[in-house]
């Protein structure tokens, strides 16, 4: 009947009107679009709904014949040919189907494996700004849950409406032939739908959003106790016990509104079916008096009564239908709603790819700012009637804010995060930046591989603007080791070529051996096969930077920016570290954010920031000698370490 689940009861006009889904023609015309590559398949599937409708209405008729001749008649030939039409029908639309089935498949799965793509491919390109300011789990939603149910607009919604519309339009033809007063009179008692509709709609939406909200606080406890950092913190301070009541809580709330929507539901399947048994007791009624008359025989009430059953379980899965499609075609919004999201780093058309790259780098009266921009955020568009609206959170909240991005400072309390920021570093020179916590470090080194855009201001490479360059320049020269290693959850030898896939096992060994990890991985029992878990959590501190470094030097970068941040380290580790970040640095053009004072010692230049601009340089003795901000940090920071000469 199409209304399984209580789809059908949680959107009639009792329910709240600002849940309304919206879906104008523009959305439809780009829906609708997606499917023009598929148009042969599309018209061979309305050929096969065609069929399948017309053969389902060939039964009452086959009826009638047996019921008006084969038996009055005792014509055993016409019984027996009847009764074998009977099988032959649904073997007919059997096989009919199943090539329904398989274009409806293709058409369905080819169009949203078109968007999913164009999806991921537009994620991928986003700058990190939409990323800092963008929850992950609605990213996952967008890509989980609305593709989902974009493909079963394409799939089923639009297939079932079709469906429907073209068997309730010649099931009526079909009783109007027959007898046009007993069509009217078994039209006449569909109001009394609507009548049920309103009568349960209220209590059925109340329950369903109650649901909603329920469920959506237990998925987010499972969320954060059921990860490794959650149940880690769970175990450490031994709140197992309580976290088992709390979820008990939560489940059984959604076990008492799902309770009550079993039972609301079932009342309104009770009332429907008996608006329908109405409609049948007077068409029977009405009918047996037309047959006393001689008016109508009895195949031909038997023959009505089928099409008015078949009417009305096709009406009742239409009633339905606006809002499933509404919500389906919704999730085309959610999605399109990515696609369409400004790419802020954006490649120019005619943009220069550098084959050879000498890396000289300028910052020219560079500032940056941290400022959002709301066009290249998700908005917080309600999924009506879903169970991921509501975000929460642990002290038992029931609405958030859909999930969707909320404006942050990124790596900054300050807005402004660099202002009018000048300097030149040669080929194959090391600078090293320094300052305290906060100055802007960390987001100068991301302007370098154009992980953003300076708001004001110009970065060149080798007199090249980096916005006038490919990306690809930038990837294939520009080579980062960041303080929080990532690596993914699979092989090390997999982690390690996703700086070269092409490369051998000889060049992998051997920049494994330049980062001093290369004994560790052969100890071993997979050796580099080895599975390094989620965010490379099986590994240490140290091991996991060591194979960071390792993934650098199999892409032998012309640049190298990295965050030396060694003070999560055992001195052996660090110690290793810095033998492999120093050969790395050999020859290459380095920015480091340096925490050892060996590595400021060795730096051409040194720049010292402090909120956001450069307030002092040159080397160690002139800035230790000038007693300002680099000498504090000394005083502070480095005398301490050492190896202070």
């Amino acid at each position: 009947m199409g209304m399984r689940g209580g789809g059908w009861f949680r959107y009639m006009r009792g329910r709240d009107m600002s849940a309304k889904p919206n879906v104008s023609r523009r959305l439809l015309r780009r829906v609708f679009g997606y499917a023009k590559p598929y148009r042969r398949p599309i018209a061979a599937l309305l050929g096969t709904i065609v069929l399948t409708t017309g053969l389902g209405l060939l039964n009452p008729l086959i009826f009638r014949e047996i019921i008006d001749s084969a038996l009055p008649q005792k014509d055993v030939a016409r019984l027996s040919a009847l009764a074998f039409a009977l099988v032959l029908i649904p073997i007919a639309s059997g096989i009919i189907r199943v090539a329904q089935r398989k274009l409806n498949g293709t058409i369905g799965e080819g169009v949203i494996f078109d968007l999913r793509v164009a999806l991921y491919r537009h994620l991928q390109q986003m700058s990190l700004r939409f990323f800092t300011n963008t929850k992950t789990g609605e990213l996952m939603s967008r890509l989980n849950n609305d593709v989902v149910g974009a493909q079963n607009a394409i799939s089923n919604t639009i297939v079932s409406i079709i469906t429907n519309v073209i068997t309730v339009v010649a099931t009526l033809a079909v009783m109007l032939s027959l007898e046009w007063r007993l069509t009217a009179l078994g039209v006449l008692v569909l109001p009394l739908f609507i009548v049920v509709a309103r009568r349960l709609g209220e209590r059925l939406q109340k329950i369903a959003r109650d649901q909603m909200g329920y469920n959506a606080q237990m998925n987010a406890m499972m969320n954060e106790t059921l990860n490794i950092s959650g149940a880690l913190l769970v175990k450490l301070f031994g709140r197992i016990d309580a976290e088992v009541e709390h979820f008990e809580q939560r489940a059984a709330d959604v076990r008492d509104t799902g309770i009550r929507r079993a039972v609301v539901g079932s009342q309104f399947f009770v009332l429907i079916g008996l608006v329908s048994v109405t409609g049948t007791a007077l068409a029977y009624w009405v009918g047996g008096l037309l047959v006393i008359q001689g008016s109508f025989s009895i195949g031909d009430i038997v023959a009505f009564v089928a099409y008015l059953t078949q009417l009305y379980t096709t009406l009742q899965a239409l009633t339905n239908a606006p809002v499933d499609f509404a919500q389906s075609i919704v999730s085309f919004e959610r999605v399109f709603e990515i696609i369409d999201l400004p790419l802020e780093i954006a490649e120019k058309p005619q943009a220069r790819h550098l084959q050879a790259v000498a890396g000289a780098l300028d910052f020219d009266n560079v500032s940056f700012r941290y400022s959002i921009d709301e066009s290249q955020l998700l908005s917080a568009v309600e999924r009506i009637g879903r169970m991921d609206n509501v975000a929460a959170t642990r002290s038992g909240g029931t609405r958030a804010d859909n999930g969707a991005a909320r404006p942050s400072p990124g790596h900054q309390a300050r807005e402004l995060a660099l202002s009018h920021v000048s300097f030149h570093i040669a080929p194959g020179q090391l600078v090293a930046l320094v300052g305290p916590s906060g100055a802007g470090k960390t987001t100068l080194t991301y302007l370098i591989p154009r992980l953003y855009d300076p708001t004001s201001g110009t970065i060149r490479l080798d007199g090249h603007d980096l916005r006038a360059l490919t990306l690809r320049t930038m990837a294939e020269n520009i080579g980062m080791v960041t303080q929080e290693t990532y690596l993914f959850h699979d092989s090390i030898r997999t982690n390690l070529l996703y700086a070269k896939p092409g490369a051998s096992q000889a060049e992998i060994e051997e920049a494994a051996k330049a980062a001093h990890i290369h004994d560790f991985i052969c100890g071993l029992t997979q050796g580099y096969d080895a599975i390094v878990g989620e965010r490379g959590y099986r590994l240490s501190g140290g091991e996991k930077q060591r194979i960071a470094i390792a993934r650098v030097i199999l892409k032998d970068p012309r640049i190298l920016v990295l965050d030396e941040a060694t003070s999560h380290l055992d001195s052996q580790s660090e110690a290793l570290i810095q033998d492999a970040l120093s050969q790395i640095m050999r020859g290459r053009t380095s920015i480091v954010i340096a925490h050892r004072l060996s590595t400021i010692l060795a730096a051409d230049q040194i720049l010292v920031l402090d909120r956001g601009t450069i307030v002092e340089r040159g080397s160690h003795s002139e800035l230790l000698a000038a007693g300002g901000v680099y000498a504090d940090l000394y005083h502070t920071q480095y005398s301490r370490q050492t190896d202070l000469a």
